[in-house]
């Protein structure tokens, strides 16, 4: 028995989140390419994610980042979220209210972000609600910013962000704070406190009004067409280098 959390050895305590370990995230991800009877290869191809990160990740030696993990998901057309149900748990529609109790979501440890994930027996939502621990505290380079589909939505509940755009700007959150954006622009997040900052996020996948607004074509007056805008050469320089796991 632990004097201190009066649990017995290899046991979690009560109000302590379950975790999902690499190992298991791998596990589960080979199993949904192989229901597809994919090669990594094939899976690759479909996701733009490198077959040596998917490798990795399968293996249980890479945490994958937000915008990986999220590729993946469209690829094998499944609810990422689902990924990170429970041990037994089955997720299935959503066809009435799904309560997560405190502190009882799933967490994954990502690159720079602990998530808890939260409504994961609900498949197929519109919304993937998490709880982040960020954990990282510095920019190392452009690997670092993720770009996904949607929008993005961010509140921190304690300490301090930064989070930085791969245009250049970089929004100063305090507790409190909230910020909303397209997920689209390279984006990470950065504690800035002594404390690692708490944030609750939000993302959605792309809408139509969204897909029919980056398809068509600007326009202005009748029988002309407005140039389209021209990304700063700095910008398009870093969008051209590789993107990070």
């Amino acid at each position: 028995m632990n004097p201190h959390t009066g649990t017995k050895p290899g046991t979690r305590p009560k109000d302590e989140a379950p975790t999902l370990d690499r190992t298991t995230f791998g596990h589960r991800l080979r199993a949904a390419r192989k229901r597809f009877g994919w090669t990594l290869a094939q899976l690759a191809e479909r996701s733009g994610v490198s077959i040596t990160t998917i490798s990795r990740a399968e293996r249980g030696q890479l945490a994958l980042g937000y915008e990986n993990f999220t590729a993946l998901g469209r690829a094998l057309e499944m609810d990422m979220n689902a990924m990170f149900a429970g041990a037994g748990v089955k997720p299935a529609q959503l066809d009435g209210p799904v309560v997560t109790r405190a502190g009882k979501g799933v967490v994954y440890r990502g690159l720079s972000i602990a998530y808890e994930f939260l409504g994961t027996t609900a498949a197929g939502k519109q919304m993937s609600p998490i709880v982040g621990t960020v954990h990282a505290r510095r920019i190392h380079g452009p690997e670092d910013f993720v770009r996904h589909s949607g929008e993005e939505f961010a509140y921190v509940l304690s300490g301090e962000i930064e989070v930085h755009f791969d245009n250049g700007e970089v929004v100063h959150l305090a507790r409190g704070d909230s910020l909303y954006f397209d997920s689209r622009i390279g984006h990470a997040y950065v504690s800035v406190s002594r404390q690692l900052a708490k944030i609750v996020g939000m993302t959605t996948a792309e809408s139509g009004h969204m897909r029919s607004a980056r398809e068509a074509p600007a326009s202005g007056p009748v029988g002309k067409t407005l140039p389209k805008p021209r990304r700063p050469a700095a910008v398009a320089k870093k969008a051209t280098r590789g993107r990070g796991a």
